[in-house]
């Protein structure tokens, strides 16, 4: 399956593995000084990224003792990627605090698993059942979003999971991902994003939600205050029926884990203590 975006950086994307594959930095010195009582922080990027979005949150949370594990998320559909993951969380031993970025939270709302003491969303996705990634996006009830042609561009991509091995991806134009996806973030940064940028299939925001895991995992929401992809009037709605929930808001872009990874852990710390 390929859903690299065509840009002319394309050369550095041969260092992403497959959909599949856990992305882990070294974790030897985290690990040697972290409690054995630690949950393992499990990360699961969005659309238009991958595991490398998560690259500062991690060195963050590893250096204050945290084992972490990035997860590059297929970007398939809901179901479909929480299956992955699920087969992320049977390889880990002891508890686990999930952590979606955008799509990202609609994958762990779809994932159930015991061994799961939290749920963290950052400028997330976290819906109801039977309620879809694009309907969340709603202009009349949330208006802002700034994910719309000619910035939103599609294209077919080879996906085994698609009808006849292909299928309808999404990605952001270039001219328009700095400012859409990060405007807080340096140019030379954004350009390193849009250079990591994964499509995702069209499904993935159509396919509805199953029973979510919100409804029985402590929550946590860090609202991006100026998003331009979730807006923020949408964030603080799904934050607010995530029982229970604790909801913290920061001016950011919709790429906080980028642009300020400090505060993202924060959060996430905030969660891993409060479960312990």
């Amino acid at each position: 399956m390929s859903t690299d975006v065509p840009n002319p950086r394309r050369r550095r994307l041969l260092s992403v593995l497959a959909a599949t594959v856990v992305v882990v930095s070294p974790v030897a010195p985290a690990l040697a000084t972290a409690d054995p009582g630690e949950p393992t922080l499990v990360l699961v990027h969005g659309a238009f990224a991958d595991a490398t979005s998560w690259d500062g949150v991690a060195a963050e949370l590893r250096g204050r003792g945290y084992p972490v594990v990035a997860v590059n998320n297929p970007l398939r559909g809901p179901r479909n990627d929480a299956a992955a993951l699920q087969g992320v969380l049977d390889s880990i031993d002891g508890p686990v605090v999930l952590v979606g970025h955008s799509y990202g939270g609609a994958v762990i709302t779809n994932t159930h698993n015991p061994k799961v003491t939290a749920n963290v969303y950052i400028a997330a996705f976290a819906p109801a059942q039977g309620e879809f990634v694009q309907g969340l996006l709603d202009p009349i009830r949330f208006p802002g979003s700034q994910l719309l042609p000619p910035a939103l561009q599609v294209r077919v991509v080879d996906d085994a999971t698609g009808i006849g091995g292909h299928n309808v991806d999404g990605y952001i134009d270039a001219p328009y991902f700095h400012n859409i996806f990060a405007q807080d973030v340096s140019t030379e940064t954004a350009a390193d994003m849009y250079a990591h940028q994964r499509s995702a299939a069209l499904n993935a925001n159509l396919e509805p939600s199953g029973p979510p895991s919100w409804a029985s995992t402590p929550s946590w929401y860090l609202i991006s205050s100026e998003d331009h992809v979730i807006p923020a009037a949408a964030q603080r709605f799904m934050a607010g029926r995530a029982a229970p929930s604790t909801t913290n808001e920061i001016n950011s872009s919709h790429a906080s884990l980028v642009s300020q990874p400090v505060t993202v852990a924060d959060t996430i710390v905030e969660a891993a203590n409060s479960v312990r």
